[in-house]
């Protein structure tokens, strides 16, 4: 790991709700927590900080839209069942020579309701 990101991220571990999205603000506070006299390699390490944190608030972006799409379509399933009509089936003449059927095995969870799973799990 090169220096800028190893600095980065010590910095982030420790003051990371001093910084923000803001390359900019991220700057004066940094001037405010540590000591860096070369002008370049601030604004390296302010940058860098700047990009983790915007990366990480895209990713968490892009969970809740799976997530919400995910409910979203599971409404809309759930609407639609209760729309449909059911069809009722009529028992077999020759129930006997029918070999018996495999029970249902459970619905395969979906990616956002594994998402929701693992965030419930962790807090």
């Amino acid at each position: 790991m090169d220096r800028i990101k190893r600095l980065s991220t010590e910095i982030l571990s420790q003051y990371k709700d001093s910084f923000g999205v803001d390359f900019t603000e991220n700057k004066k506070r940094l001037n405010e927590i540590t000591i860096v006299r070369s002008k370049s390699l601030k604004n390296e390490i302010a940058g860098y900080i700047t990009k983790i944190l915007l990366r990480e608030q895209k990713f968490q972006a892009h969970k809740q839209k799976i997530i919400d799409d995910e409910k979203e379509f599971l409404e809309r399933n759930k609407v639609d069942e209760k729309t449909s009509p059911k069809i009722t089936q009529e028992p077999a003449s020759e129930p006997a020579s029918e070999p018996a059927s495999e029970p249902a095995s459970e619905p395969e969870k979906t990616l956002a309701e594994e998402i929701l799973n693992d965030a419930e799990k962790s807090e």
